[in-house]
């Protein structure tokens, strides 16, 4: 089986003036195709802060992080970024507004997502109206 991700003598210090925080020390795998991995520990051991390098939504201090096959990865953070006074439709669409890519066929295709996601009947409503696991569901069609 091919690694889709191979992590070297991985490491993370945080900076703050009280001194150094090691978030990650030393941290070696690889993920194979078709492996199924968990990240457990106690609070503070540094899952989140991996999970943000490997997205690159912090940097590294040191170490390699290699994805042979150009792969993509994402996450879904613990807290949802949904915008209140936005309707679940316009939540899903911010990023390509933003990015100027907005096409009526994109739209559709969000409009697709929300339904085939159990979320046809709040396209317009807002975030408040919606349950835990159905922000989730929008945050992760964001």
């Amino acid at each position: 089986m091919n690694n889709l991700l191979i992590i070297e003598n991985l490491e993370k210090t945080y900076y703050t003036k009280d001194g150094e925080i090691e978030a990650i020390k030393n941290l070696s795998l690889k993920v194979k195709e078709q492996e199924f991995i968990a990240i457990v520990g106690p609070s503070g051991c540094g899952k989140s802060t991996l999970l943000s390098i490997l997205c690159n939504i912090e940097q590294k201090t040191s170490g390699n992080i290699i994805f042979p096959f150009n792969s993509k990865l994402g996450y879904m953070l613990q807290q949802d970024s949904l915008f209140d006074w936005l309707n679940i439709l316009d939540n899903c669409l911010i990023g390509l507004k933003v990015e100027k890519k907005l096409t009526e066929e994109k739209k559709q295709k969000v409009i697709n997502l929300l339904k085939t996601y159990g979320l046809g009947d709040f396209i317009y409503k807002y975030p408040k109206n919606l349950s835990g696991g159905m922000r989730q569901r929008v945050a992760c069609i964001k």
